[in-house]
């Protein structure tokens, strides 16, 4: 058997969607038949790091475009001929998207779809990106025998703005690594500390720095909390991230707000939890990996309610409305240290978010396969 992957993130994305790819095509690679092979379908070998990190194993293959084709033509159509010629008969779209005509061509397909970020909050998007985006997922759902969703929120809106059938939606979480569970001795707490001129006293928000992701609300709900406490935001930066330093200015929070870029993961567990409290305030995420990144870290969380969050941060987390500066205000009082029940909060959301540590996603995505070519 022959199963083909939409490579093109794991050549090109270090994080999010690459990540996701190049974890499941190596953890696949060990537990498929011997006779399967994994082929990967890029449109050109991308970064040679970000390649690398998919095992040399017998059975995983790249593939490349052979003609003259654009590669946006070859992605969205001219590779189902490849698939053909290839002898693949199952293809899987790991970034939300499917080729036109793979359906027609008798190969099965399964999408992996992580957020509808674009429908549900189009006004985070240029108007002509949107309106693309919106015509390859409705072309996408004509194909797909069968979808795999990473959250209860991304299958919701999968069922509302598609109207795909419930029963060829398979819910299957992202497993997250054990990373931030490590805790950093001392000496690495204190030279991070020093390194990065990190206050007495902060909370933390991790994640890029644009609109979608709303740090402007725990900017503003520094306001109306105890002087000693700081804020340190660490993520890329974006125009939005400039509207929240002419904000700190404006309101004289230069001294209270630190905001960092391109921290290497390494300093990330130290910067986690030398913090009193995590805030995630995003009006909306298909998963918030973060979020169980800072409950591993043993900080409670203050995220944002109406997409998936409380899904990733469970019953013992806190959530405000998107807008809602005095919620975000007082939620961060109640989980500051000292404040009656936080360390049972922290065990609680600890214990919850186990579910997605091991995940054995491979597993259970290879279970979709299966059960598709049963049904054939």
């Amino acid at each position: 058997m022959k199963i083909g992957f939409d490579a093109k993130r794991i050549v090109r994305n270090n994080t999010g969607l690459g990540n996701y790819g190049r974890t499941l095509v190596n953890d696949l690679a060990g537990i498929v038949p011997a006779d399967t092979m994994l082929c990967l379908y890029a449109p050109d070998e991308g970064n040679e790091v970000l390649r690398r990190q998919v095992n040399d194993t017998t059975n995983v293959v790249f593939r490349y475009p052979q003609g003259h084709a654009p590669k946006w033509y070859w992605r969205s159509h001219g590779i189902v001929k490849d698939l053909q010629r290839d002898g693949i008969s199952l293809f899987h779209g790991l970034s939300g998207e499917l080729p036109m005509g793979i359906r027609k061509a008798g190969i099965s397909s399964v999408v992996t779809i992580h957020d509808l970020i674009f429908l549900r909050h189009p006004e985070y998007y240029h108007q002509l990106d949107a309106f693309f985006y919106r015509r390859k997922f409705h072309r996408t759902l004509r194909e797909a025998d069968r979808i795999i969703a990473i959250s209860e929120c991304t299958k919701r809106d999968i069922m509302h703005f598609g109207h795909f059938p419930e029963e060829k939606i398979d819910l299957i979480y992202q497993s997250c690594s054990t990373f931030f569970k490590q805790r950093e001795d001392g000496d690495k707490l204190r030279e991070v500390r020093t390194r990065y001129n990190l206050p007495g006293r902060y909370i933390i928000g991790v994640g890029s720095i644009e609109e979608r992701k709303n740090m402007l609300l725990a900017v503003k709900a520094l306001l109306r909390l105890p002087e000693e406490i700081s804020l340190v935001l660490i993520g890329r930066h974006t125009p939005y991230c400039d509207q929240i330093s002419r904000y700190v200015g404006e309101n004289r929070l230069g001294d209270r707000v630190l905001i960092l870029h391109n921290v290497p993961n390494a300093d990330l567990p130290a910067i986690y939890q030398m913090a009193e409290v995590s805030v995630y305030p995003s009006r909306y995420e298909g998963f918030g990996i973060p979020v169980i990144e800072a409950i591993q870290s043993g900080l409670p969380v203050v995220a944002c309610s109406g997409s998936c969050l409380e899904e990733a941060g469970g019953p013992d987390s806190l959530y405000v409305a998107p807008d809602d500066v005095e919620g975000m205000a007082e939620s961060i009082r109640l989980v500051m240290k000292g404040a009656e029940g936080r360390e049972q909060r922290i065990t609680a959301a600890q214990q919850y978010v186990r579910r997605f540590e091991g995940n054995d996603v491979a597993s259970q995505v290879y279970e979709v396969y299966r059960r598709l070519g049963s049904e054939e």
